[in-house]
Parts: C-alpha cells; structure tokens; sequence
C-alpha cells in the first residue's frame, strides 16, 4: 500500500479536473493546445491539494522514526525528538518512501511556475490574436507580451546588478533560486488573502440564503433582468460586426489576394448571417484596384478579432438566458408545490433533455417534493452553519497561528494531538478537511469573479480561451502560497514552529526563506492577519455597495434600482412563460390532431389517390387531349386541397370572435 494511495490519487485527480474543464471548456470548438494546457495547470493544482496530507503523514513518521532511532546526543544536533525514545512508530497505510516526494513536488511545481509565468500568458494572446496564420498568430503572441516579460527581466536584471556590486552579499544559485521562489509566492499571497476573505464568508452566506425561496426566486429575476440587458447588446454588437463584415465581403471579390483572410472570417460567422451574404455575393466581378479602397491585412486581422469575440459573446448569452428560464421556472414551480396537499412534485413544463431512467425511478415526484419542499432548506441551513464554523476556525488560526507557545491555532493543536497518539488516518483527515475547505474558499471566488467581459468563467461549455488560460495561471499562483499558508497553521513549517524537525518534502524544495528575513518573519506571518478585515468588508457588503455606487448594478435587498430590475424581470419571465405556454398548447393541439384525424386523412388519400388513378386511365384511352388535361389538372388540385386540410390546424372556440353584423357573416361565407 505503499504507492497505491499515491497512484490513486494521481487518477482521480486528473478525473476530477478533466470534468471540471469538460463543465466549462468546449472540447469540440476550442483549440486542443488550450484545452491540454488548460487541463494540465489545473490538473497539477489539484494534484498539489490532494497529495500534501499524505506529505504531512509520511513527515510526522519519519520524525517518530528518526527520534526513536537516535541517541540523546543526536537530538541535541541538527533535529529535536518529538516523541520518546521508547515509543514505537506505526508505519501509516499511505507511506511513501524516502526520495519519491522531493522528486514529485520538484516536477510539479516547477511545471505549474513553467505554465503561469511563461506558457500560458503566451497562449492567451496567441488564442485572442485574430491573424489568419500560424506565424502571424506568434508574431502577435510576441510583440503582446514583449512588455510583461521585460517588465520581469529588467527587474530581475537590476537585483542582480546590485547583488554583484554589493560586498555585503554572497549569494549562491540555491539563495537565487529561494529568492526568486518567495518572490513569486509573496505575489500569490497576496491575492491569496484577498480571495479567501471573500470566500470565508460568502460560501456559507450563499448556502444560508440558498434556504430561502424568496430569497432566490428575487435573485433569479434580478439576473433575468440584467443578462436581457447584456443579451441585446450583443446581439446589436453581432449585428454591427456582421454588417462590417458584408462590408468587406462585397468589396473583396474572389480573386482578390485578401479573399483568403474573408473566407476564414465567414466561416467564424453564424450559419445564418453565412447565408445571407452568400446569396448578395457577386463573385463573378474582378476587382479593380484602382477604383476602388481595400481594407488592408491588419484591418481584416483586426475585424476577424473582433468576429471570434462577438460570436462567442453572443452565443454565450443565448445559452445563460435558456439556463436561467429554466431555473426561474422551477423556482416558481417550487413556491407553488410548497402548499400541494398531494405532496407530488408538479413542473409546469416538461423537460427538454431527456432524463435518465435509474434516477426517474429512485427520483419520483413525492421524493422531489419532499427533497425541494421540506428538506432541502434545513440541509443547506445546517450546510451553512458547518462552514460558518469552519470560516471563524480558520480566521482565528490565521490571526494566531505565529504563537507556538502557547499553541493557538486550532489546527495545530489537533494535527499534535494525533501526532501523539500517531494516528495517521485521523491526520490525513484533518489535513485534508482543511486544505480542501481552504482550496473551496479560493478556487470557488475565481470561478465567481467577473472582469467585465475579458474574464468569465461559464459553465455548460461557455468559456472561451483567454478565460480558460487565465484561470490556469491563477490556480499556478495560488496554490504554492496556499500550501504554504496550510503548512504553517499546523505549525508543519519550521519558519513558523521555530523547531529544528524534519521539514516536510513540500517545504524542503521551496527553500530556507530565512534567506529574506523580512518576508519570512514578517510578510508571511502578519500579513494574512488582513484577512479579518476582509471578511467585515465582506460581511456588510462594501464591495457590493461600492459597485453599486459606480453605476454597476448589484443585487442588494435596500436599493430602489434592484426592486426595479427584480420587477423588470419578473415580467420578462412571465412573458417567456406565456410564449412556452403557447407552445407547448400549439404542440399538444397539433399531436391530438393526428391522433384523431391521421388515420382518417390516410384512408381519404388512398381513395382519391385510386380515383385519379381511374380518371388518369380513361382519359389516356379517350381521343380527347384536352378532356385529359383538364381531368388530371383536377385530380391534383383535389390532392392539393385534401393537403391542405390535413396540415391546417384546429382552432380554439371564441365567442368574443365572433361578429353580429350579418354583413359580416355573409362576407365571411
């Protein structure tokens, strides 16, 4: 069992985040080098959250091992024993061996700085470049990014200079190395802190409010309200950007040198805007350089820019706009079973995807309404109150987790307190319960986080690339500095616990940070203190209220302007309702239709199809031509008629349609 934890969790982590990107990547349409490298930085992240208890396992035996192994003399030298000479050490279940762990975090880490600093921000403008060919596209990647890379290097550079003129300092590559190391985990600490502020408290708030009904119905139609808003912009914007391109499509002819670049656009465009413009295309006419302008490479490289950009924008939209109908919906549908005396789940709308058949058979209508209606809002209030006490644990621990005498940090004191007794699964748990709550509180606020329209991560196949790469890079960046922050509130860190103990594998390869003191004894340990601040902030909304303020709209319970966008919404979702209502009235009607007259019309066919049969043969055999025209002209205009009748529709019964003048009538007759 030595390797098979290790192995295990290798898979299921790579399962784990191959299913998140499949939720929010679209493997079909985007590019597979996205796809990979974004796959592959979050797939490392995870990894580093799901090994690390067994690091921390494997570390606490070593050091039972090591003290029962040594002489008092020994301990009085490099390491301190933690446990006494007579006690025996039990091997735990997931142990790995000696020389696997430094060799696993040295690939893994220095793979994720690989892909945050150097890969992936190249990726993002290579993905959001519109030239129309691989060289062009790198060209672009280059000349993008020449300025963030020589931002780094000329920094770098002048530390280096100073270094070497200055005597004071006798700097070896490991030192550089630790150096450039805590540079880059001082940076993911700080956003680290800003992020978990915000998840600390706005996890457990979302659970808590997610037990009330009015609560999200009111919410739903606040962003019904806004994604219509957003909705018809980009429609608009579609539209103007497909005019641009009509444009340019009639002004560059078919043997015109750029006509290469505008195929490639319209093949980017909608299937229905490819249409029309091949039906107005007059491909037939040379162009005359003479007479009239062409738009030049960059224009059209820009405009094609501009095509990807509005197209996915659009879609995206059309996409969360359905998604949204459908959860208003059930919403509704929620708030009026709530009072069924049958106790039986009744949606208003049936389904568009097809449900499974195991889970419509366990799942069945008194179950749904005993799960939606009665026991789901005590689940996820009793949800809310276990990450409620998590989030308090783990801002006191960040608050305290500098004292080692006494121990305050909570999760100190439990992984000691099972470090006494040597209990590795108990270990495994803690740790991972922690790292897993603290990874939630991160990772959860950069798939909620919006910048504008540059970054978004939607879910059901929605994100485009620069999205998709974006995120890789913060995953790379946090989670070092969030291991670390876990190491050090269970005092797992020597720089923190101030002992002379066998550090842990992660730790032994990030390097002595004593090396830059002043980040080491200071930025680390007091830094993360902020975090109390941010979850007042949070708490109360400032940010919200701020928002708001600057004129973007925010859901909040006391503004006028979101009573009108929740009143706004409402209506739109009742419209939507009545058009879904018609709809399905229209397909009900029409599926009666021929279920009731189907077989009928089918019998009448046969017949009249018979009779012209009949006519069509006496009339070859008589010498009359005209008769024969005329009789088979008839029999079709009888087929025609009998086609008609059988398509047509039944009308519902109005008396308010009806009219009492008799001139009326006549006409009508």
């Amino acid at each position: 069992m030595s390797g098979a934890a290790l192995g295990l969790e290798i898979v299921f982590v790579f399962f784990l985040a191959l299913f998140l990107l499949h939720r929010y990547g679209d493997f079909k349409k985007q590019h597979r080098l996205v796809i990979i490298a974004t796959l592959l930085a979050w797939y490392l992240c995870f990894l580093i959250v799901f090994i690390l208890p067994l690091d921390v396992s494997t570390t606490i035996y070593n050091r039972c091992k090591l003290a029962v192994n040594s002489s008092p003399a020994e301990n009085n030298g490099t390491y301190v024993t933690l446990a006494p000479s007579k006690q025996k050490c039990f091997k735990p279940w997931s142990y790995i061996p000696n020389g696997i762990m430094p060799i696993f975090w040295r690939v893994v880490y220095w793979t994720s700085q690989f892909l945050t600093w150097i890969l992936l921000p190249f990726m993002q403008s290579y993905a959001r470049s519109g030239g129309f060919s691989i060289t062009g596209k790198i060209k672009t990647a280059l000349i993008e990014n020449a300025i963030y890379y020589g931002t780094y290097l000329l920094i770098f550079g002048a530390f280096l200079i100073y270094v070497a003129v200055n005597p004071n300092f006798n700097l070896q590559w490991n030192q550089l190395q630790t150096i450039g190391i805590a540079a880059a985990n001082t940076w993911g600490l700080f956003l680290l802190v800003l992020l978990l502020g915000y998840g600390l408290v706005e996890i457990p708030r979302s659970h808590w409010n997610g037990a009330k009904r009015g609560y999200l119905l009111m919410k739903t139609y606040f962003k019904a309200a806004k994604l219509m808003t957003e909705k018809a912009d980009a429609e608009e914007n579609l539209e103007d950007i497909m005019e641009e391109v009509r444009k340019v499509s009639e002004s560059i002819k078919y043997n015109h040198p750029l006509r290469k670049c505008v195929d490639t656009i319209l093949k980017k465009c909608p299937t229905e805007y490819q249409e029309r413009m091949g039906r107005n295309m007059d491909d037939y006419e040379d162009f005359d350089e003479r007479q009239n302008s062409y738009p030049s490479e960059k224009s059209l490289v820009k405009l094609h820019k501009q095509v990807i950009y509005s197209v996915q924008r659009h879609r995206r939209t059309q996409v969360q706009w359905e998604i949204l109908l459908e959860q208003a919906f059930y919403l509704e549908d929620v708030a009026k079973n709530e009072t069924s005396a049958t106790r039986q789940f009744v949606h208003t709308f049936r389904s568009r995807e097809p449900e499974n058949k195991i889970i419509q058979y366990f799942y069945t209508p008194t179950v749904e309404w005993y799960w939606e209606c009665l026991l789901r809002p005590w689940f996820y209030r009793v949800l809310a109150v276990v990450l409620a006490t998590f989030s308090v644990i783990v801002v006191w621990s960040e608050c305290t987790f500098f004292s080692t005498k006494p121990v305050l940090s909570l999760f100190a004191v439990f992984i000691q307190l099972a470090e006494k007794t040597y209990n590795y699964i108990y270990i495994e748990m803690a740790c991972f319960l922690t790292i897993f709550f603290l990874s939630i509180c991160v990772y959860s606020t950069v798939f909620r986080i919006r910048v504008f329209n540059y970054y978004y991560l939607a879910s059901h196949h929605q994100t485009d690339a620069y999205s998709l790469l974006f995120s890789g890079m913060l995953f790379c960046r946090l989670t070092p500095p969030l291991c670390l922050n876990f190491l050090g509130l269970t005092h797992m860190d020597a720089t923190i616990s101030h002992k002379k103990t066998q550090p842990t594998a992660y730790t032994s390869i990030m390097g002595s940070m004593r090396v830059l003191s002043f980040i080491a004894d200071g930025f680390y340990i007091y830094y993360p203190m902020l975090v109390v601040i941010l979850c007042i902030a949070t708490y109360f909304s400032l940010g919200t209220r701020c928002l708001n303020l600057l004129g973007f709209q925010q859901f909040m319970g006391d503004s006028e302007m979101t009573s009108d966008l929740i009143d706004e919404g409402k209506e739109l979702i009742r419209r939507e309702r009545r058009n879904r209502q018609r709809q399905e009235e229209g397909e009900n009607r029409r599926r009666e239709w021929k279920e009731r007259y189907g077989n009928r019309d089918d019998s009448t066919r046969n017949r009249v199809v018979h009779t012209d049969q009949k006519e069509s043969s006496f009339s070859e055999t008589s010498t009359n031509r005209p008769l024969s025209k005329y009789t088979r002209s008839n029999g079709r205009t009888e087929r025609d008629r009998i086609e008609l009748l059988q398509d047509a529709e039944p009308l519902d019964f109005n008396a308010d349609a009806i009219s009492d003048d008799p001139l009326e009538l006549d006409s009508g007759r």
